[in-house]
């Protein structure tokens, strides 16, 4: 398998068009087999769910040295790009990522990882808060809500695929099983860590209108997911997320 187009490149990983095929190539040549496991699994799991704006998964290959795993190509473009493109239409693209994180939350699978136990790991192992935040964060965590439904963990419009087969949902190597509001305060935060500030309060009202949901509480997820965001270790990203768990003080 030869890799000529590029079509993304990531921190971690590598987007190739290939024979029609669109391969998600690990750049780390150590990357652990277990990783690039969960992502297929995962996202074959979510495939069985029965929704139909997800890629076929095809299968894992090795490219020279590296891992990769295969996908059914989608072609078109991101929602990202047209927001961009057509800034006049933005309200009515935020309208769009609402529907598809809406019509995602009402599935479930028994299959998927839950949302709790990966933010629970996810505080528990930061070395850049203290234990005294940490124990306020995972009891404010505790409290909150367990629901089953599905979440896609990092949505976003550079996630999102629209061309003439329709629309598509990518990169699902995050997905859990959990409280909706919590996956609405991922993607309101994804727009801030872009500095699209505008684009997250919009896209938090639009949310809100659709679903009934109280702003208000899809903000109290906010210092829960930022910590999650924060195992990361980016330092571009460090000092809003850790304005954002300051802010679990005020409540």
């Amino acid at each position: 398998m030869e890799l000529k187009k590029i079509i993304s490149d990531g921190e971690k990983v590598q987007v190739f068009e290939c024979d029609g095929k669109c391969v998600k190539l690990f750049k780390d040549p150590n990357e652990p087999k277990s990783v690039v496991l969960y992502e297929a699994i995962t996202h074959a799991r979510v495939e069985e769910t029965g929704y139909k704006k997800i890629p076929q998964f095809l299968e894992i290959v090795r490219v020279d040295d590296k891992l990769a795993v295969v996908y059914e190509l989608c072609e078109g473009k991101t929602l990202e790009q047209l927001m961009r493109e057509e800034p006049n239409k933005s309200d009515e693209y935020l309208g769009l990522l609402a529907d598809i994180q809406i019509e995602i939350n009402g599935l479930s699978s028994a299959k998927v990882s839950r949302l709790k136990d990966y933010l629970t790991r996810s505080i528990e192992r930061l070395d850049m808060i203290d234990d005294v935040k940490k124990y306020e964060l995972l009891t404010h965590l505790n409290k909150m809500p367990q629901h089953q439904k599905l979440c896609h963990g990092d949505l976003s419009p550079g996630n999102i695929i629209i061309g003439r087969r329709g629309t598509f949902v990518v990169d699902w190597m995050k997905a859990k099983l959990g409280n909706a509001a919590a996956d609405a305060a991922k993607t309101y935060l994804s727009f801030c860590l872009k500095h699209h500030t505008e684009w997250a309060e919009k896209y938090l009202k639009i949310y809100c209108q659709k679903t009934g949901a109280d702003v208000g509480y899809i903000r109290e997820w906010l210092p829960i997911v930022a910590a999650a965001q924060l195992k990361f270790k980016r330092p571009e990203e460090r000092d809003l997320l850790m304005a954002w768990i300051d802010m679990f003080e005020l409540h």
